[in-house]
């Protein structure tokens, strides 16, 4: 709630403030959306072939297995969860919710945005009552 404030809202994170300082753009994901941020899908991935490597409790095994994971993940992989993160994001800004992002994303696999009759085929989907 306290982020909510206005005397909050309009200050810049320290984090934000570095960044800028040397150049670069800081964008923040909105917490608990790993559908807008692939690179949490990444790590999921990731994640599933770190769990397929053999257990180990010496450091050196859990460094070369992370490692090992990370160097697993495909680049087609990567470029296939980038795109996807821009569809629901091409969604989230068409007005659609969750469930239509969702199905959206899943409809229109093989594009980067959605199209411009996105709301007419949620219509035809039964997916909302009207269109705004």
């Amino acid at each position: 709630m306290l982020y909510n404030e206005p005397d909050f809202v309009g200050v810049k994170s320290q984090l934000k403030l570095a960044c800028e300082a040397r150049g670069f753009c800081a964008i923040f994901f909105p917490k608990f959306h790993c559908e807008l941020n692939f690179i949490e899908q990444c790590w999921g991935y990731s994640k599933r072939i770190y769990h397929k490597l053999p257990m180990s409790s010496k450091e050196v095994d859990l460094k070369r297995n992370v490692l090992q994971s990370l160097d697993l993940v495909p680049l087609l992989a990567i470029c296939r969860f980038s795109t996807r993160s821009l569809r629901f994001m091409d969604a989230y800004i068409k007005g659609l919710d969750g469930k239509q992002a969702a199905w959206a994303s899943k409809k229109y696999h093989g594009h980067q945005t959605l199209p411009e009759t996105i709301m007419r085929d949620l219509t035809d989907a039964g997916l909302v009552s009207n269109i705004h």
